[in-house]
C-alpha cells in the first residue's frame, strides 16, 4: 500500500486534514501517517478532541513550541527528517502557512519525496507576514498544488507557475467540507449559546488576535474603540486569544465588550451560525463566516480571500475606528443570498483523487 506522511501543526489544520482522512480512510487505498508538530500547543488536542472530531491520532508528537521562528522551523525540519527517512513515504502533505508547513515541505523535498500543498497560491502580497513567506516558500517547491479558488490559480500563473514542473489544481477550499460535516452535529456537542443566554442574530462575533494588530498599541485601541461602539447597540463577543489578552493588560485598555475564554471547533461552529456578523482579523474565519451565511468586517489592510470582497460579502475595514463602525453598520442593512459558489464542493475528494495519481 503507498503511504503518505501528513504534517499538522494548528488547530485549524487538524479540522482541514480530518476531511482528507475520512476519505483516504473511505477508499483504504493509502495508508496516511500523520504527524503533529506541537506548533500550537492546544489542550482541546486531547483524545476527547481527536474521537468527537472523528480524527485519526499521530502517530508522531514532535511537542515543538514556543520558539522563535528560526529555532521552531529548524527543529521541525530536523525531526520531520528523521520520520520521512522512518517510514519512506510516496508524499508528504502539508496545509496552509505555518511553521510547520514549511518545516514539512522543506524536509520532504530535500530527501526527493514529493510534496502536495492544500490551500496553495493564497497571497496577502504583505511579505511582513511570516505566513506570507511560508506559504510562497512551500508552493514554490511542492509537486501538487491545491488551489482553493481562481484568484490563488491566478496568482501562480502571474509567479511563472506555468513554466514549472508542478501540478497546479483548482480543487476548491477543504474547509467548506469540514464545516458541511461538522455542522450537522455542533449543536449536540456544544451548549454555548444557552450557556451564554444568546439569542439568535442578536449578537456580533469578533475575533481579534494578529500580531500586526494586536503588538501596535493605537491599532488595537482603535479596533476595540468600534467593537465598544458597535457593543452599545449589537452585543459582542469576543473569544479572548492569549495574546490580545496580555497585550489588553500590557496597554492598560478595557474595553467594555463581552469576553469569553477560547473556544473548541464545535463552539465556534455555534457561535458563527447564530451571530448577525462576523468582525474578525483571522483569516480562516472570513471564509467560515461566508460558509455560514453571515458579512464580515475584515480588521486588516489586505485578504487572502479576496473573491469575499470582490463579491460583496467582506470589506476590508483595516483598524480605523471610524471606519469599522460605518461598514459594520452598511452591512446591518445589506441583503444577501450567499448562493454564490466560490469555494467548490467535494472538495477532499477531488484532492484525494490527485494524490493518488501523483504517487502512482
Amino acid at each position: 500500500m503507498k503511504k503518505i506522511v501528513t504534517i499538522l501543526g494548528a488547530r485549524p489544520q487538524f479540522v482541514k486534514g480530518a476531511v482528507l482522512s475520512r476519505v483516504i480512510k473511505k477508499h483504504n487505498e493509502i495508508e496516511e501517517i500523520i504527524v503533529h508538530t506541537g506548533q500550537h500547543f492546544d489542550a482541546n488536542m486531547s483524545a476527547v478532541f481527536f474521537e468527537e472530531m472523528q480524527i485519526p491520532k499521530p502517530k508522531y508528537n514532535l511537542n515543538i513550541n514556543g520558539l522563535n521562528h528560526g529555532a521552531m522551523t529548524g527543529q521541525m525540519l530536523e525531526k520531520i527528517e528523521e520520520i520521512l527517512l522512518d517510514e519512506k513515504p510516496e508524499a508528504v502533505v502539508v496545509y496552509g502557512d505555518t511553521n510547520s508547513t514549511l518545516a514539512g515541505a522543506l524536509a520532504a523535498k530535500k530527501l526527493d519525496v514529493k510534496v502536495v500543498h492544500i490551500e496553495a497560491g493564497l497571497r496577502s502580497f504583505n511579505m511582513q507576514m511570516p505566513e506570507e513567506v511560508n506559504r510562497i516558500l512551500t508552493d514554490r517547491i511542492a509537486d501538487l498544488l491545491s488551489c482553493p479558488t481562481e484568484i490563488a490559480v491566478s496568482n501562480l500563473k502571474n509567479e511563472g507557475f506555468n513554466g514549472f514542473k508542478t501540478l497546479v489544481e483548482r480543487h476548491g477550499d477543504i474547509m467548506k467540507d469540514a464545516v458541511e460535516f461538522y455542522s450537522k452535529v455542533s449543536e449536540e456537542k456544544s451548549t454555548i449559546i444557552n450557556d451564554l443566554n444568546l439569542v439568535k442574530n442578536e449578537f456580533v462575533l469578533a475575533t481579534i488576535h494578529r500580531q500586526e494588530n494586536t503588538d501596535d498599541k493605537e491599532k488595537l485601541a482603535n479596533v476595540f474603540s468600534a467593537l465598544e461602539e458597535i457593543h452599545k447597540t449589537k452585543q459582542v463577543i469576543l473569544p479572548l486569544h492569549p495574546r490580545t489578552k496580555k497585550m489588553l493588560e500590557k496597554y492598560q485598555l478595557q474595553p467594555n465588550i463581552k469576553f469569553i475564554d477560547p473556544v473548541g471547533y464545535f463552539s465556534m461552529l455555534e457561535l458563527l451560525k447564530n451571530c448577525s456578523m462576523v468582525i474578525t482579523d483571522s483569516g480562516g474565519l472570513q471564509k467560515e463566516a461566508f460558509f455560514n451565511k453571515k458579512f464580515c468586517v475584515i480588521a486588516r489592510e489586505e485578504t487572502e480571500w479576496k473573491e469575499l470582497e470582490e463579491n460583496g460579502y467582506a470589506t476590508i475595514s483595516g483598524t480605523n475606528t471610524k471606519v469599522l463602525v460605518k461598514d459594520f453598520n452598511q452591512f446591518l442593512t445589506l441583503n444577501k443570498s450567499f448562493e454564490e459558489e466560490l469555494y467548490g464542493n467535494n472538495v477532499g475528494e477531488k484532492i484525494y483523487q490527485s494524490i493518488k495519481k501523483l504517487i502512482q
